[in-house]
Formats: structure tokens, C-alpha cells, sequence
């Protein structure tokens, strides 16, 4: 008993980034271990990360680095943290030897939100005039845009949610707009901000994989750990997000190209789940997309959806696109 008791009452170490979004979503899963293990204690750690370093630099210049990822999961490997709590649209679909993705809790809104400067009379992309400045770090987003509102311009928008609306509102700015995930600003209390929620079916624009989703990522072989957070994860969200996961992976891309997702759940009883996906390229003249239907009731299952959109995009074009693009890729120091 003696040689237990310590570790029984050793508090679990959660990570995060130390945006603001970044702490109220661990502060999320806190509570809600809190629930499933009362007598457990748990603390949050937050720290800067690359991606949060930099704000300047373009995400698309970075290449497949893992910008908000890296410093933590080495503290995790280290053992000073248990868990890392991610926006999973954030966790590169290749993670190190020595870490697991360990659940996917309940997804949020996946959509993508516009957010229109304060005072200006646009409700809608549709309303935006000729030149209006979009700002926005994605070239997910800038490109699938570009390909529907050719008339609009884009620039570079980084920082934490906050930070990003006072750029845009600030009168001074050249932004008209921005657009960000729309449960980013829900989580944040900021949905009143949110002018249009858009998808395929309005705006036209496909999601980034994961996008709504946390990533609770774990030691590898912690199994007193991975038994704790399965207790968090939700069955359909989780298949959906492996899914459109193994889709990224198979095209070798990460959150820094123009790759859109959607999934959906067209016959739940019968575990049918639809996926359309697109692959855009940065000037957005150029597309391929598809989509596929299948029985989806098992994590192999969703891997076979992916790989066979991924397949069926390369075959209209995807790869041409995607290496292009790499070619085309800053090389940075």
C-alpha cells in the first residue's frame, strides 16, 4: 500500500499552449476527468511554442514542422507532462516514436467562421466587394477562396484569437474580414462575432482535417493514462477524424497545405459515413475533389475511407498539385 499510495496521489500533468484558447480547452478536459475521477488531481502547464513564437512568418513557409506540437510532446516524452491537449487540427497526422494520439473527445462545430470588421456592413463572402482584404494564415482557406471569390485579396493573419479581431477591427487595418474555425471563437465566448458559419453547403469551403476536434496525446505504453482519458472519447467523432486523418497522411500533407475535408454521417444506424475532400493550389485555378461513401464502425474502417478518398484525389489530380506546391515551398533556415 505504501509503495502505491504515492502514485495514486500524484496529480496528472496536463499540456498546452498558452493562448487562451489553447488553456480554456485543457481546462475543459480537466473538468471533465474531474468527473470520471474525482478522488484524482490534475494541474494544467502551459508554454509557448514555435507556432506561437513566430507570428510573423507565413504557417505555409514552415513546411510539415509541428509548430504547436513539438516543445510539448519532448516534455511529455521527458515525463514532465501526462497528457497534451491539442486542437487535433494542429497534431501532425505523423506523431514521434514515443507518443500515441490516446482519444478524440466529442467534436465541436467544424465549419469555418467568417468574421467581418467592426462597423462594416457585410453579413456574407457573397457581399464582400471587389479587393475586399480576407485575413487569414491558411492557405487551406486562402485557396479554396480564391477559387470561389476570385475578386477578393488575402493577407497574412496570425496571433491567438484575440489578438487577430483587434487586428481586423482595428480601423487603421487593411482588413475587411478574417476567418478562423468557428468553435475557436465559440470556446471563447466570441460567437456573437460570427457573421457566417461556412461549409461546403454554405460558402463553399471544406474544413481542415481535425478541425473541432481535440487531440488528447499520451507517452506510448502509458496505459493507466490511455485507460483514464478512453473515458473521454466519443465513438463517431473519433472514426470520423481517423478518417479524414488518413486521408492527410496518405497525401502527405499537413496543416500548412490546401487540403479541405467534410465529413458527415449520412446513415447513422447503418454507420454510413460520407467524406468529400479537395486539393487546391495556392492560386486556386487548380482542384481536385471527390468524395466517398462506407460502412465506417471500426478504426480500420476508417483508415480504408481515407486511403480510398486519397486515392481517388490523386487520380483527379491531387498529387500534381500537392508537389508543386512543395517544390514551390521557401526553404528556411
Amino acid at each position: 500500500m505504501s509503495e502505491t499510495s504515492p502514485t495514486a496521489q500524484k496529480p496528472l500533468i496536463i499540456g498546452t499552449r498558452r493562448s487562451n484558447l489553447a488553456v480554456v480547452q485543457a481546462k475543459g478536459i480537466r473538468d471533465s476527468l474531474q468527473k470520471v475521477a474525482p478522488g484524482r488531481a490534475f494541474e494544467i502547464e502551459s508554454l509557448h511554442t514555435l507556432g506561437d513564437k513566430d507570428k510573423s512568418t507565413e504557417l505555409y513557409k514552415f513546411g510539415a514542422k509541428g509548430l504547436w506540437t513539438v516543445e510539448l510532446e519532448e516534455k511529455l516524452t521527458s515525463g514532465q507532462l501526462d497528457v497534451v491537449v491539442h486542437c487535433l487540427k494542429d497534431m501532425p497526422t505523423r506523431l514521434p516514436e514515443t507518443c500515441d494520439l490516446a482519444a478524440i473527445p466529442l467534436r465541436d462545430d467544424p465549419r469555418d467562421a467568417l468574421i467581418i470588421k467592426a462597423g462594416l456592413p457585410y453579413t456574407s463572402l457573397k457581399t464582400l466587394p471587389e479587393g475586399a482584404v480576407v485575413g487569414t494564415s491558411s492557405v487551406r482557406r486562402s485557396a479554396q477562396l480564391r477559387r470561389l471569390y476570385p475578386h477578393l485579396q488575402f493577407a497574412n493573419l496570425r496571433g491567438n484569437v484575440e489578438t487577430r479581431i483587434a487586428k481586423v477591427d482595428n480601423p487603421e487595418s487593411e482588413y475587411t474580414c478574417m476567418i478562423m474555425s468557428a468553435c475557436g471563437l465559440e470556446r471563447v465566448g466570441l460567437q456573437h462575432r460570427i457573421s457566417q458559419y461556412i461549409g461546403s453547403k454554405d460558402g463553399g469551403i471544406l474544413h481542415a482535417v481535425g478541425q473541432g476536434a481535440l487531440g488528447l496525446e499520451i507517452r506510448k505504453g502509458d496505459d493507466k493514462v490511455l485507460e483514464l482519458l478512453n473515458r473521454l472519447a466519443d465513438r463517431k467523432s473519433t472514426l470520423a477524424c481517423l478518417a479524414e486523418r488518413a486521408l492527410l497522411y496518405t497525401l502527405e500533407g499537413g496543416c500548412t497545405v490546401p487540403i479541405g475535408v467534410e465529413t458527415e454521417w449520412i446513415d447513422e444506424a447503418q454507420g454510413i459515413l460520407q467524406m468529400r475532400g479537395i486539393v487546391v493550389s495556392l492560386d486556386g485555378t487548380q482542384s481536385a475533389q471527390d468524395s466517398v461513401d462506407a460502412t465506417v464502425k471500426t478504426n480500420d474502417e476508417a483508415k480504408a475511407l481515407g486511403e480510398e478518398l486519397a486515392a481517388k484525389l490523386v487520380k483527379a489530380g491531387a498529387d500534381a498539385i500537392l508537389s508543386e506546391i512543395n517544390a514551390n515551398r521557401p526553404a528556411k533556415e
